[in-house]
């Protein structure tokens, strides 16, 4: 079958490799209809890549009784067991029986345990009963339910995180995937003013379509705190959500990568006693990092004014089976189309140019859908 190859840094092969097979009867194989693109980060040479995925189911292991040949499921990108202490209290990402020595696992990511991704034409699921999201027959909503696996929930994840309450304000840093994910989630659940910051213009304008979206662009010039302190007549906002992690850039005299500058902004525009929710992803050692502190996961952060202010703040991986079931529902309902996001939709074979245009966002790409079986 074909694959997605990763090289090395900023360099994918499309190759030919084996077909998945069962290995323990717990295992299904989904013929993959939908995956969805992600950052070419370091990784392992010959590393499939894709955790994004959702396909329909070709074979079955013998100890899996919830599904069957022809279902279509959407995966999240947790890989669990459903058996651990944490999946047992819903905290899926946090899985301490699928990658030793390390909580929680994913397909096609690096150090997230032996997973291939699927950007492949099959894939291999592990614990299927319990990770498997089941679908609607067909190919309604594709686009959307392939966003299940990790963006919506991600971005709703977020907002969580923030201790959100219907009305309050909103202030969302990064404007990618799940940053407008978490806007679009802010607006589902009733947020009075959504604020959303980023300098990439198709970016802001995809933050645009979302109803209310207040999009502000953090290199013109002005201060993005300033900026939505004055459009928030004058008032911190309720609940920030840092949706950029440990590669954000500053501007002007702070231009280049900075990690700390999105958290510090978080806590400079959020009421006392408001609360910030971090989805955005930092990690325990960064080799390109841009001092030696930051290469090891630690950066400085004013602690001080944040517990002068009283404020709450919630990290970590999203646990996507906490989410998914009641977002499929609301996508079936019509209630939420979060395929606003997706820029393109391409076979296999184009993937590496098509991965060359998504890292230097050329030609608008933002959100890139592969199908490694052909068109819908």
């Amino acid at each position: 079958m074909k694959a997605v190859h990763y090289e090395k840094p900023f360099q994918v092969s499309v190759r030919q490799v084996a077909v998945p097979t069962i290995q323990h009867p717990d295992d299904a194989i989904i013929k993959v209809t939908t995956a969805v693109y992600q950052g070419r980060t370091a990784a392992e040479a010959g590393l499939i890549f894709g955790h994004e995925n959702m396909g329909i189911i070709s074979e079955v292991g013998g100890g899996v009784t919830l599904l069957k040949k022809g279902d279509r499921v959407v995966l999240p990108f947790n890989v669990a067991d459903g058996r651990c202490l944490n999946c047992e209290e819903g905290n899926t990402a946090f899985c301490t029986g699928v990658n030793p020595g390390f909580a929680g696992g994913a397909y096609g990511y690096v150090a997230m345990g032996p997973y291939a991704g699927g950007q492949a034409q099959y894939l291999r699921i592990p614990f299927a009963d319990f990770n498997a999201l089941p679908l609607p027959p067909g190919t309604a909503h594709e686009a959307s339910f392939a966003l299940l696996a990790d963006i919506f929930p991600t971005g709703w994840h977020g907002l969580t995180l923030s201790n959100f309450s219907p009305g309050e304000s909103v202030a969302v840093f990064g404007a990618g995937p799940v940053g407008l994910m978490a806007a679009y989630s802010a607006f589902l659940r009733g947020a009075s003013k959504i604020y959303v910051v980023d300098k990439v213009p198709e970016r802001l304008a995809a933050a645009k379509k979302i109803a209310g979206c207040i999009p502000i662009d953090f290199s013109a010039g002005e201060d993005a705190v300033d900026v939505i302190i004055r459009e928030n007549d004058g008032k911190m906002v309720d609940r920030s959500i840092d949706a950029v992690g440990y590669q954000a850039v500053g501007s002007g005299k702070e231009a280049g990568e900075v990690p700390n500058v999105v958290l510090e902004q978080c806590i400079k525009v959020t009421r006392p006693t408001g609360g910030i929710g971090v989805p955005g992803l930092y990690v325990p050692s960064d080799p390109g990092a841009v001092d030696e502190k930051s290469s090891q996961g630690m950066m400085l952060m004013s602690f001080g004014k944040l517990f002068e202010k009283g404020l709450t703040i919630g990290t970590g991986q999203c646990n996507v089976k906490k989410y998914n079931r009641y977002l499929r529902d609301m996508i079936i309902s019509g209630r939420a189309d979060p395929s606003f996001v997706v820029s393109h939709e391409i076979g296999i074979d184009e993937a590496p140019k098509a991965y060359e245009k998504f890292d230097k966002r050329v030609e608008g790409y933002t959100k890139v859908l592969i199908h490694p079986n052909g068109s819908l």
